[in-house]
């Protein structure tokens, strides 16, 4: 690790006012949203999807400027090529999904029981998966791609410059899942922000992170209403495929992220 002095951007309280920064920008770009609504003729999804784009953008303007920091660099710092890691990398990434799926899910019925959501939180859940053009949107593309510039690009980046690999990979899972704010968005996003973490920590691209993260909410999003409709039987066979999709997933990543440390590359 740098030394005190040399110590990147962002530590951890850099980074939690980063996200203070962010959702007053969102806030302000909203706010001035519904103002102009008049003429603009926006849904309340709309308006988020703009609020997110454009508060992202002001924050992304200013930290990669004072960073020096290129859009080249923050997408993909890796040595290997672009095109190798998206033909080889993602892949196996892809064959995660259907596990990490099936735990989450489960997990958050389990938590739902417990602590069941509040009316507000029942009425989000639901304008996000109501199938609109501006939701599909919003969680599809815009959230994936925002998220991993965020929070693996810049935050994470920063911390594992600044921080040990696990201290870095823990505390931007914790801060991921407590951007959403509620329990059971934060139960996800650290689960998914440790796993993200981990990848980029292992490839230093955003590419795998990206590809990840948006087919984990696209599946999410096309199977929201289908899971408790599955019978028994059918369970059944989707852990085991699940399983074995993931296995197969896991042992081929291992094989090609070798440590970075075993590459001779500094952490």
């Amino acid at each position: 690790m740098p030394s005190p002095q040399s110590a990147p951007f962002p530590s951890a309280a850099q980074a939690a006012l980063l996200f203070v920064a962010l959702f007053l920008c969102e806030f302000v770009v909203g706010a001035a949203l519904r103002d102009a609504n008049g003429w603009l003729g926006l849904n309340i999804m709309q308006i988020g999807v703009l609020s997110s784009v454009l508060g992202n953008g002001c924050v992304f303007a200013v930290v990669m400027h004072l960073q020096k920091l290129t859009y080249r660099e923050l997408f993909h710092q890796s040595a290997s090529s672009a095109r190798a890691t998206l033909m080889l990398v993602v892949p196996p990434v892809l064959l995660l999904v259907p596990a990490l799926l099936l735990a989450l899910t489960s997990v958050l019925q389990l938590l739902t029981l417990l602590v069941p959501p509040s009316a507000w939180e029942e009425s989000y859940f639901s304008r996000m998966a109501d199938g609109s053009v501006a939701a599909v949107l919003a969680v599809c593309v815009m959230a994936p791609l925002l998220e991993e510039m965020l929070f693996r690009g810049i935050v994470l980046r920063g911390f594992l410059r600044r921080y040990s690999r696990w201290q870095a990979i823990f505390m931007s899972a914790l801060l991921f899942g407590a951007a959403h704010m509620n329990i059971y968005q934060f139960v996800v996003g650290f689960v998914m922000g440790s796993v993200l973490a981990w990848l980029y920590e292992r490839t230093r691209s955003l590419i795998p992170c990206i590809a990840l993260h948006a087919a984990y909410n696209t599946t999410t999003l096309l199977l929201a209403d289908r899971l408790d409709a599955i019978t028994p039987s059918r369970l059944l066979w989707a852990v085991a495929v699940a399983l074995l999709a993931a296995l197969c997933g896991v042992l081929a990543l291992r094989a090609m992220l070798v440590p970075r440390a075993a590459r001779g590359t500094p952490s």
